[in-house]
């Protein structure tokens, strides 16, 4: 017998989705209508994926499965394969998600996970296929795709600022005239969506803040020790998906530490590890590969700070 309704409700997850529609109109001026049927067309997947495993047990499809689907596409530049994307969002909700049980019980962020996966495995499209950015009326609403890159010099500020030592300015960066993925590029609409997000409890704001404390710390710490390597940490902050995926991927209610305690730790462990991957490893970001790690040590984190609770209590009452 079928369920009785194709999607379950879940009224956080439209906040989320409602906060996303500006950013996804912006990548449309920013990059050309590709950007929108790359989503129409993950998206479909995404569902259809998740369907294949919920019919078995006559639940409903999640409204989680579309935000999984906007998030991970607006990690992909947008000259990312039809067939590439596809994969990733399939991999993600599969084995960042089904595997683990459904709804509720995953313990990585499905999106990242597929934005890892295709990150590793078609490393070109997703690091070396950039696109220029439209900066006047009517921008992308009058192609289908943006020309593409062909130079170093032209391409995303992080891979800029490895290659050359130059840095972008602010304004570019705030609102948008850098290329990159489809979703990081304005800066001012993630913090218009992160405001949102708090303002309707829908997003801890704790993790935000520790996630930009935690990043900002670590930064000048290790430019005070002499780590050159180091980008100037507001520019770094400003750089790349640090503030899409602090907005939108480390507060993910499932993944993330769920104690008051736990989730300023958290936050601030994500945003220490992105330093350091980002000034000592390969990638030129960073931040995707910090909250996963992150995320593999949440279950510890809450259960430390559950038993030092206990064990205060135990001694008041003592």
């Amino acid at each position: 017998m079928p369920p009785k309704k194709f999607f379950m409700k879940q009224i956080m997850m439209r906040r989320v989705i409602y906060s996303l529609l500006p950013i996804i109109l912006a990548s449309v001026y920013f990059f050309g209508f590709k950007a929108l049927t790359l989503q129409i067309v993950v998206l479909g997947f995404a569902i259809l994926t998740e369907y294949m495993f919920e019919k078995r047990l006559n639940k409903p499809v999640s409204e989680a499965v579309i935000v999984t689907s906007i998030l991970y596409t607006l990690t992909l530049p947008v000259a990312t394969p039809y067939w590439v994307a596809v994969l990733g969002i399939i991999f993600g909700v599969v084995f960042g998600k089904e595997v683990f049980g459904g709804f509720g019980k995953n313990v990585f962020n499905p999106a990242l996970v597929g934005r890892a996966f295709v990150y590793i495995s078609f490393p070109i499209p997703l690091t070396a296929m950039w696109n220029e950015v439209s900066t006047s009326f009517p921008g992308g609403f009058a192609r289908y795709m943006t020309p593409v890159i062909d130079t170093v010099s032209m391409a995303t500020p992080m891979t800029i600022y490895r290659t050359t030592g130059e840095l972008a300015s602010i304004n570019d960066l705030l609102f948008g005239a850098v290329s990159g993925s489809l979703g990081e590029t304005s800066k001012i609409l993630i913090i218009l969506a992160g405001a949102y997000l708090i303002y309707t409890k829908t997003a801890s704001w704790q993790i935000m803040v520790s996630v930009v404390l935690g990043f900002l710390v670590s930064s000048y710490a290790m430019i005070a020790f002499g780590f050159t390597q180091v980008l100037n940490p507001i520019y770094g902050m400003l750089s790349g998906g640090f503030l899409f995926a602090t907005v939108f991927m480390a507060t993910d209610p499932i993944s993330s530490a769920s104690t008051k305690e736990g989730k300023w730790i958290y936050g601030a462990l994500i945003g220490f590890v992105s330093v350091v991957i980002r000034s000592f490893a390969l990638f030129a970001g960073g931040v995707m590969f910090a909250i996963l790690i992150v995320n593999t040590f949440t279950p510890l984190i809450d259960e430390l700070v559950k038993m030092h609770k206990k064990r205060l209590k135990e001694k008041e009452a003592a």
